[in-house]
């Protein structure tokens, strides 16, 4: 039985979601709105077939000029004059004027394809972009023919085996303008820009891929300085190792109440608790003795600054420069209404695929949940974590409770954490103290009773609360 053959496009995530690839030697459609990045797409899947795979490749353009498209990329790293110096690489910029083809009173492709044939001759080319189909069609008035044309133009870059991207622009009741590209192209790809309560936000969806499976959600997205960046994370099994090794904490105490061993490692902890109860001291805690045996910690900040950050451990007698000085501890802040939650969620997951730390600690995860509603943080939040997961990075996250039911994941997503402490205020003797209980911690012992939990400029001192001592929860 024959297997489609699919040629990898380099983009980061794109050959999870596609298995493999585009189709070799096949048209594949970018449709989308004006903005959404059909240009880019294409050039990058140019780019990446000469770089990365030994590919050459031909770009026609019919809205550019080739000095401009050369200018446009050149911030993402990419330099085409070197790739078309060396003949790898061959940029034709068609200029088509309607008026002067209604005043002939004919068009056709016959031109183009001459023009294609000869770049294709001088580089070896097996990648092509054509941008976009509503330029190239805009003489066309009589719509038979147009259709015709279209379809001539499939058929031709088939039988020459060309993996051929082809661009066209978002129709106001279907796909594109025409309807027919999408029936044509073995493989359909519709890029999409959207506000959501104001953020703006990128997502692609595999319409079709004729031939092969594929992931068929809507998928975030972001332009990066480097390029596309997708999150495929929908895709990612749950079929992952599960570590026997442990971590200590840091605190004597809290690892004597996990049978004193401390946690697994590449497990996810939850740490929860009202305001000013202790959550970052407890994670800087964690993450400052993860330092101490010479790994490297990821802190993603979302409500604090990294100065905040430094004075807030240092009161605490954590000293956290001289950690970013040994480069064991790396600093992310983002206020989390500046993005939409899934440009934070792409950024982090490039920064950590960078970076590679042993630990990472998002605080407060909570934050997410205040930039889009509420059922797309939390499934987006629990992509991220199954991603996490899947690579084996120990994560730790700090979470604002739900003051209605203090032992509720206020994301609900407590059920795909491992370990999880509550810390709240208790009222004794007329005296408000912070305490820290284990709600849970799967696969080892571990001590259930309460303890009331101390900070100093010595650090975090946990002390058990006396059998017979009376006192009420605080909210």
């Amino acid at each position: 039985m024959d297997v489609l053959k699919k040629a990898k496009s380099g983009i980061k995530g794109l050959d999870i979601i596609t298995r493999g690839g585009l189709p070799l030697g096949r048209p594949s459609l970018v449709c989308g709105s004006a903005g959404a990045g059909k240009t880019l797409f294409g050039i990058e899947f140019i780019v990446n077939g000469i770089r990365n795979f030994n590919e050459p490749g031909v770009i026609i353009s019919f809205e550019e000029r080739t000095r401009d498209i050369i200018a446009n990329v050149a911030s993402l790293g990419w330099d085409l004059q070197k790739h078309v110096d060396a003949k790898e690489l061959f940029i034709d910029y068609v200029y088509i004027e309607r008026s002067e083809i209604e005043e002939a009173g004919h068009f056709n492709l016959d031109g183009l394809f001459i023009r294609i044939a000869e770049a294709v001759r001088v580089t070896g080319a097996k990648r092509i972009l054509i941008d976009t189909l509503e330029s190239l069609f805009s003489g066309f008035t009589n719509e038979q023919l147009l259709r015709a044309e279209i379809r001539r133009l499939f058929k031709w870059l088939k039988d020459k085996e060309l993996t051929a991207v082809i661009t066209a622009e978002a129709g106001e009741n279907g796909l594109t303008r025409y309807g027919l590209e999408e029936y044509l192209s073995d493989f359909v790809m519709q890029l999409d820009s959207r506000l959501i309560d104001n953020v703006s936000t990128r997502r692609l969806r595999i319409v079709k891929y004729r031939g092969s499976k594929h992931g068929a959600d809507e998928y975030p997205f972001l332009i990066t300085d480097t390029g596309f960046s997708i999150l495929p994370v929908t895709d990612v099994s749950l079929d992952y190792e599960a570590p026997q090794e442990r971590y200590l904490t840091g605190i004597k105490q809290l690892d004597e109440m996990l049978g004193g061993k401390g946690l697994y490692r590449g497990s996810a902890l939850l740490i929860s608790g009202t305001a000013g109860s202790g959550k970052s001291s407890l994670s800087a805690s964690i993450l400052n003795a993860a330092c101490m045996r010479g790994e490297k910690v990821m802190y993603v900040s979302f409500e604090e600054s990294r100065q905040q950050v430094l004075r807030n451990m240092a009161s605490i007698g954590i000293d956290i420069k001289q950690w970013i000085d040994k480069g064991l501890f790396h600093f992310e802040n983002f206020r989390s209404v500046t993005l939409g939650i899934e440009a934070h969620l792409v950024n982090m997951i490039d920064t950590l695929e960078r970076e590679k730390p042993s630990l990472l600690v998002i605080d407060p995860l909570s934050s997410l949940s205040n930039t889009n509603i509420h059922q797309q943080s939390r499934s987006l939040a629990l992509r991220v974590l199954h991603y996490i997961q899947s690579v084996g990075i120990t994560c730790l996250f700090t979470e604002i409770a739900d003051l209605d039911n203090l032992e509720k994941s206020s994301m609900e997503i407590s059920s795909l954490m491992d370990s999880w402490i509550l810390l709240r205020y208790m009222e004794v003797d007329g005296l408000r103290m912070k305490t820290l209980t284990i709600i849970k911690a799967r696969g080892m012992k571990h001590f259930d009773q309460v303890c009331e939990l101390i900070m100093s400029e010595n650090g975090i001192e946990l002390r058990e609360l006396k059998a017979n001592t009376t006192h009420k929860i605080s909210q």
